[in-house]
């Protein structure tokens, strides 16, 4: 694994900040509700052209 002198270096530190990303986006993912979009939930006539 790493040690510390590796997470003090600017790459440490920017895989500490994307790690701490995924796992906000994680957090805030699984909280989100989404409804459908407003076209996949309309109901209209099919009309076929000859």
């Amino acid at each position: 694994m790493y040690d510390r002198r590796f997470f003090q270096t600017k790459l440490g530190q920017a895989a500490i900040a994307s790690i701490a990303a995924m796992c906000a986006f994680v957090a805030l993912s699984t909280q989100m509700q989404v409804e459908p979009a407003f076209a996949a939930t309309l109901q209209y006539d099919t009309v076929e052209i000859a």
